[in-house]
Formats: C-alpha cells, sequence, structure tokens
C-alpha cells in the first residue's frame, strides 16, 4: 500500500508541482518542533528530521555541528520520537539516521517506535540493497517507507532493484561526497534524476549538493523535487528559529511554483 509520504509527494507532483522536503536536526535547539511546523506551514510537502548520531558519515561539516550539538545537550532516538508523539506537524515526516541506532535496538522496536511516534518513512544510507532485506521487511510490517538511495556511482543494472525496494519516493544522491552547500549544482544530479525518472513512477526527489532556490529549481526540471538539508540546519545553527526557518522554505517553495 502506498503511504502517507508517497501520498503527499504524489499529489504534489501529479498536480503540477515539485516536492519540497526540507531536512531538519531533531533535537536541536529547544524549538525543533515548532521549527519543524514552520517548515511545513511555507509549503514542505513532509520534513525529513534527522535522529542524531556521532557518525555521521554521509553527512558533512554543517550537519555534522548540529548532531554534536544535539548529542551535547543530551538528545537521543527515544527523546527524538517522544517529542514527535502527538506533535502534529502537518505534513508527513521521515527520520534519517544511521544503521546502528537501528540495529542496536532490534529492528522491529526501532520500526514500531517509529510508527507509534507518528513518523511514516526512514532513510538509513550507509545500510547497502544488498544487506536492507531484514530491516526493510520489519519496516513494511510496522507500515514505514524505507526510503532507498541512489549515487551516481550506481550502475544501470542496479538502479530498478534500488526503485523497486524503495517506498515514498527515490532519493538520488546529488553528487559523489558529502552533504554541504555548493556554489553551483553538480552536472551528476541532473543526470541521476534523469537516470532514475526513466526507470520508476515513483516519485524522485534529489537532495545532496542542492543549496539555493535557483539550484532547486535547477535540478527539478528533471527530478520530481528536491530535499534541502545543510541550508536549513545552518539556519537553524545561526538562530533563525521557526521565523527565519519558515521564510528560507517560502523562498524555496515560491522558486519551485514559478518554475513548475
Amino acid at each position: 500500500m502506498t503511504g502517507a509520504l508517497e501520498t503527499a509527494l504524489r499529489a504534489r507532483r501529479d498536480g503540477g508541482g515539485k516536492c519540497l522536503v526540507p531536512y531538519i536536526t531533531g533535537g536541536l535547539g529547544s524549538d525543533w518542533i515548532e521549527i519543524a511546523r514552520a517548515a511545513a506551514a511555507a509549503g514542505a510537502d513532509a520534513i525529513e528530521i534527522g535522529i542524531p548520531f556521532s557518525d555521521p558519515v554521509m553527512d558533512g561539516p554543517t550537519i555534522q555541528l548540529a548532531n554534536d550539538k544535539a548529542l551535547a545537550d543530551g538528545v537521543t532516538p527515544h527523546s527524538v520520537l517522544d517529542a514527535l508523539r502527538g506533535a502534529d506537524i502537518g505534513v508527513p515526516t521521515a527520520v534519517m539516521t544511521y544503521v546502528n541506532l537501528a540495529f542496536r535496538g532490534g529492528y522491529q522496536r526501532f520500526a514500531s517506535g517509529l510508527a507509534a511516534s507518528g513518523v511514516s518513512g526512514c532513510i538509513l544510507p550507509d545500510i547497502p540493497l544488498e544487506e536492507i532485506g531484514p530491516w526493510a521487511d520489519a519496516a513494511d510490517e510496522a507500515g514505514i517507507e524505507t526510503i532507498m538511495l541512489a549515487a551516481p556511482t550506481a550502475p544501470d543494472e542496479r538502479l530498478p532493484r534500488i526503485c523497486e525496494r524503495s517506498r515514498g519516493f527515490v532519493y538520488g544522491v546529488g553528487l559523489v561526497g558529502i552533504t554541504g552547500v555548493r556554489t553551483e549544482l553538480a552536472a551528476s544530479a541532473k543526470i541521476m534524476a534523469s537516470r532514475l525518472k526513466a526507470i520508476t513512477d515513483k516519485p524522485v526527489l534529489v537532495g545532496v549538493g542542492v543549496g539555493s532556490p535557483s539550484q532547486a529549481v535547477e535540478v527539478s526540471e528533471v527530478s520530481d523535487g528536491v530535499v534541502i538539508g545543510s541550508v536549513i540546519v545552518q539556519r537553524m545553527l545561526d538562530g533563525g528559529g521557526p521565523e527565519g526557518v519558515g521564510d528560507l522554505v517560502s523562498e524555496f517553495r515560491a522558486a519551485l511554483d514559478a518554475g513548475s
């Protein structure tokens, strides 16, 4: 069955629009839930919430710093999920973290905890397709959409299996490297989107290296939308709060709507 996350993204796409999914670091500051609500109110179709981890291998300096700050304040996976329970963000949510946290607590327990907190999807970027089965089975049983990442280095014969296993949307990784804002959109971002769009009807969103409204519009000429992370987290680190993040998300929303 199609979950809440994929339903929301398909609705935006099928209505002729482009999907916008901001990433925020869970537990970063006392107002992070309000920030998530502000992002939703500003036009986000879903919110990706990072559960802080001490070794975020996919993430660059901005999100690493946010992880460190949140962990130093005592944030845990349980505290993030507890805060989400009944929070009524306004749009579907997906968590992004690393497989150690899910594995240590047990896949069934972790998936059930996500569902109990009202979370729709989950991204575990450091578990490869060949090893995703036990987690994905537990997630399916709990009603959690497992979002798979497709890297620019993936051979063509691998991509259909990634798309088939993915739920919610297919996450096209825009470049080879870690998260972070770049001055220009990598050429690989649109190429990745094109490769995925050619083989799946599921929503294809591109993230990693999409740091400005103009870059979001550029890659969305091919993709169904974008995931924006480091630029949002930097606004949080700078003390922008709900208003500042909401304003930033509004800028992306307006640009994507104008470019659709």
